[in-house]
């Protein structure tokens, strides 16, 4: 059967999501998440079903991507088809020749997860790795530890904290309080818990999104941050536990978060929130 790559409709990302739901499991390797499709829901719906990629087989997904940006894909497979030749074939054909209409010329990024025929074959045609990852994860069958600071929904009405935070967490300038807005609209927001951390005077300290994949499924975090005026008190840990506490209400099994291996400050948070690193894991590049 013909392998069949598509840019689904909005109604078509509802399946790509649900394919995802399907194949997270708490022993599968990190790999692209229903919520990483969930949080781009705040560039809103028609500019998310832009950048998703789904590829078929007979009327089945068999692969869903995303592009985080216009030069890396992240993707994953169906867990029966880590191994499957045609498929494996057919992905790098299509990230490899820009009129497939999934990566550009030049340098280029893939994120896929480890145990995929695929790396094999990105290897034999001269693909290199990027700088590694720290996958963590924490299970979520025990009852989660007390925050030990104010927690608190970050609602539509704290659109502007959640901003706020972000852009000084992450340095940038892209945030707005329409990302919130954004988000309660998408499709899959009852999948997702905003929170806020408070210091004494009420001020937000940092944020969490986390997302679920149902019940007995893996969780996770994205994004987390804190505010730089309140970094080194303890608020990632906090935010990070009340996210886990989340998630578990919600049904899930554990949760997960990838963060570059550089960031030893976010690596040494995610560990003090009950969190173990699990082995480094890097994207595949094409340099020009």
């Amino acid at each position: 059967m013909t392998i069949l790559l598509s840019t689904p409709t909005a109604d078509g990302v509802r399946e790509a999501i649900a394919a995802l739901r399907e194949w997270q499991h708490d022993e599968a390797p990190m790999q692209l998440h229903p919520g990483d499709i969930g949080w781009n829901y705040r560039f809103g719906t028609a500019e998310t079903a832009a950048v998703v990629r789904t590829w078929s087989r007979d009327g089945r997904i068999l692969a869903v991507g995303m592009l985080d940006s216009p030069t890396l894909v992240r993707m994953t497979v169906a867990p029966d088809a880590f191994q499957d030749e045609d498929l494996a074939r057919r992905l790098v054909e299509d990230f490899s020749l820009p009129e497939r209409g999934v990566l550009p010329e030049g340098a280029v990024s893939i994120e896929a997860p480890q145990g995929l025929l695929l790396h094999d074959l990105l290897t034999k045609e001269g693909w290199g790795v990027d700088e590694p990852w720290t996958p963590l994860f924490r299970d979520l069958a025990e009852a989660v530890e007390d925050p030990d600071v104010w927690i608190k929904a970050i609602g539509l009405e704290q659109a502007q904290d959640f901003a706020d935070v972000l852009r000084s967490a992450f340095n940038t300038t892209r945030p707005t309080r329409e990302y919130r807005h954004e988000l309660s609209a998408g499709p899959f927001y009852a999948d997702a818990r905003c929170l806020g951390a408070y210091d004494d005077q009420g001020n937000t300290a940092a944020v969490v999104t986390v997302w679920s994949a149902g019940p007995g499924k893996p969780g996770l975090v994205e994004p987390m941050g804190v505010h730089t005026d309140h970094r080194g008190r303890g608020y990632g840990r906090a935010i990070t536990v009340a996210g886990a506490a989340a998630l578990r209400e919600m049904g899930s099994s554990s949760v997960r978060v990838c963060t570059p291996s550089s960031n030893v400050g976010g690596v040494a948070t995610y560990k003090a929130a009950g969190f173990a690193a699990r082995p480094e894991i890097a994207d595949r590049i094409r340099k020009v």
